[in-house]
């Protein structure tokens, strides 16, 4: 089965991810349409990717009206996500948007619903459960290693790395800076190994300290005056049954390491850690044999093969799972309503900073 794909939005992330793992599974998915509200840009994306037989427009409408288009995704800054994924799905097309689902929950719910109601797919980017560490604990966790798990701690940490291009700096287009970009990842991780969605209240904090201070950072100097988002936030999460989650997310904080995408889980049974090691993720899970403490990890040199979905480029085992719910009439990895919980919690972060108050689900 051959699923007829376009594209809207040809900026970073469908150049970095969407346009490659599509191209890697041609024998189950083409590129028949590439929108941009630059043509220009889609133009380019067309010849890069050899694409000569889809077509190129600006109006997402256009594909939201083809009948020959089966799926599209989207790849826009978030304040479009709702429009565009509601319209896609009411014309009868399955849609992957990427993340975060939405600025606000309202979206998120909308889009949820319009789901629902038209019966097509939808699912979020959140390619980071494809990780080969990320299914590790995955399969760690469906084994019960680690028994009840009622304390995760999600990370979302740069010591200086700020985007210098496109939107994300730009609160209006994107709804915030690192908590709704790089937060999200590292939530959505955290919460689906708990599989716990179930939330009491939310407390948070935001900071935008560092935001004439752009010395070392790895993207290059910024202008002050272009920032109108959060250098970092701070969020704690406790669940109804008791379980608490934090989450850290910065793209500028004075810490000596990295940390993003990255998660720390306790439960009653042991525990699990994915950390980032010079650049590189590492997974293990810790617990006790015979009244002695010990940890867990995969060799080096194995790889992690073996480990069923794990992929060393996790956009194409986003693709190729997406591809499967599609043709084999599938439930996605990630649910709408898991991603949505994710966008709840990433607003309700920014309104407790705001006003100083928990918010209460």
């Amino acid at each position: 089965m051959t699923l007829r794909v376009g594209i809207v939005g040809c900026g970073f992330i469908a150049d970095l991810k969407h346009f490659p793992s599509l191209l890697d599974v041609p024998e189950r998915a083409v590129i028949t349409a590439v929108c941009d509200i630059e043509p220009g840009r889609a133009e380019r994306a067309k010849e890069k990717y050899g694409l000569e037989a889809a077509y190129v427009t600006a109006d997402y409408k256009r594909l939201v009206d083809d009948p020959d288009i089966d799926v599209i995704h989207v790849c826009t800054p978030n304040n479009s996500h709702r429009e565009i994924t509601v319209a896609a799905l009411e014309g009868g097309k399955h849609v992957l948007v990427e993340k975060p689902m939405a600025i606000t929950g309202e979206d998120a719910r909308a889009m949820t619903e319009a789901a629902r109601r038209t019966g097509k797919k939808l699912t979020v980017g959140y390619q980071n459960r494809f990780r080969k560490d990320a299914q590790f604990v995955r399969h760690a966790v469906d084994e019960g290693r680690l028994g009840e798990i009622y304390v995760g701690r999600a990370y979302a940490v740069r010591r200086r790395g700020v985007p210098t291009w496109g939107v994300f700096r730009d609160k209006e287009k994107q709804g915030g800076g690192p908590l709704i970009d790089l937060g999200g990842h590292a939530l959505d991780l955290t919460l689906w190994y708990m599989d716990n969605y179930e939330v009491d209240y939310v407390v948070g904090q935001t900071f935008d300290k560092l935001r004439d201070k752009p010395a070392g950072n790895l993207g290059g100097p910024w202008d002050p005056a272009t920032i109108t988002v959060e250098d970092s936030a701070f969020g704690f999460v406790r669940m109804k049954d008791g379980a608490v989650v934090t989450l850290d997310a910065s793209w500028a904080l004075n810490v000596p390491d990295n940390r993003e995408g990255c998660t720390t889980l306790c439960g009653t049974e042991g525990g699990a850690e994915i950390a980032s090691v010079d650049g590189t993720y590492v997974a293990s899970i810790n617990g006790v044999v015979g009244g002695e403490l010990t940890e867990t990890a995969p060799e080096a040199k194995a790889g992690y093969f073996g480990v069923s979905g794990a992929s060393d480029n996790p956009g194409a085992g986003e693709v190729r799972t997406w591809l499967d719910a599609i043709e084999f009439d599938r439930d996605p990895v990630v649910l709408p309503e898991q991603a949505c919980r994710v966008t709840e919690i990433l607003e309700a972060v920014y309104t407790s900073a705001a006003s100083g108050k928990p918010v209460a689900f």
